[in-house]
């Protein structure tokens, strides 16, 4: 049975479990990670065994810092350094080619890794006290919603042997960037709220943006890979114009609400698309626990002109996309 835990104690607990081969839920800035020893094929086995995870579906390796990252990858270089020193901790993945004392299962058979440092005080805690790395996919059944609460977590791993450490709601909200600078061209794999341009200016190169769904063989990044974010309930994502024609059995995700009146129920998004990306997950996760036939999604507002705004509402786009998808 799953349990949830908060403070230092919870973190001791954590790091015995971990020691065991055991699994650990954990907060990030992002999304609530599924934990286990990044070093020890048999804890990734569990991970993989607990979501129903594609074995094609690599993992991001959790570290605590440049230190940790070294030993991870093969050949550690300075556009790696330079994105570090400027984006870590936080929501940015490396992808370098793998060390050896990574299991191939956690890269899903390929020659690469995917690394980052996590922007939260308790992930942070969890991998300093352990001393290793540690994976950390979103833990929730694959394909289904992103927790960014540990009680999403507990709802859809309740008959689990996990512990869940308590972080509360992860401010982020989507998952990391991920940028591969495994090949010449540095590249987006997946997008997140750090766009290409901060990357392009920190590393001084142009980046290239490459998100599209690899349909066979294995991937460098997760979330490429077949179904992600959906809810249980069928989703769609609608123009502002198509929210009078909902019923009242429909749950709608909506920010143009004063425009828009609905006799069901309705979620009220927010104009900031920073606050939109944070609350998205938490939103489609109460959607999901109503009796609705269904959830309307509004088109995301636009946001400002700035390259930050555009490459959150990209990121926010591609995750509804994937869990609007039939």
């Amino acid at each position: 049975m799953a349990e949830i835990h908060a403070g230092p104690e919870a973190i001791a607990m954590g790091v015995d479990r971990l020691s065991k081969g055991l699994l650990v839920a954990f907060p990030t800035e992002t999304v609530y990670g599924l934990g286990a020893d990044a070093l020890r094929a048999d804890a990734v086995e569990r991970v993989f065994a607990l979501k129903g995870r594609p074995s094609t579906n690599p993992l991001i390796v959790h570290v605590s810092g440049i230190d940790m990252a070294r030993r991870v990858v093969a050949n550690w270089t300075i556009e790696a350094q330079r994105i570090a020193e400027h984006l870590w901790p936080g929501p940015v993945t490396i992808v370098l080619p793998k060390a050896t004392n990574i299991p191939d299962i956690v890269c899903a058979g390929g020659p690469t890794v995917a690394v980052r440092c996590p922007e939260h005080p308790v992930a942070l805690a969890l991998i300093e006290s352990f001393g290793k790395p540690i994976v950390g996919p979103s833990a929730n059944p694959s394909g289904r919603i992103s927790p960014t609460t540990p009680e999403h977590v507990f709802d859809s791993m309740r008959d689990a042997d996990l512990l869940i450490l308590d972080g509360g709601h992860c401010r982020a909200g989507i998952e990391s960037t991920v940028v591969d600078l495994s090949t010449d061209v540095p590249t987006i794999l997946r997008l997140g709220v750090v766009g290409a341009h901060t990357i392009a200016d920190i590393i001084r190169k142009p980046v290239a943006c490459a998100t599209q769904e690899h349909a066979e063989g294995t991937s460098k990044s997760p979330g490429l890979v077949g179904p992600h974010y959906q809810p249980m309930t069928p989703t769609k994502l609608v123009p502002i114009d198509a929210l009078s024609e909902a019923n009242d059995t429909v749950v709608i995700l909506a920010w143009s609400v004063q425009s828009h009146p609905h006799r069901g129920l309705l979620i009220a998004m927010p104009t900031n698309l920073d606050q939109y990306a944070s609350k998205l997950y938490g939103a489609l996760h109460d959607a999901d626990k109503t009796p609705s036939t269904g959830i309307w999604v509004e088109m995301p507002p636009i946001g400002d002109d700035s390259e930050h705004d555009r490459s959150v509402r990209a990121a926010i786009m591609e995750r509804l996309q994937r869990a609007t998808h039939a």
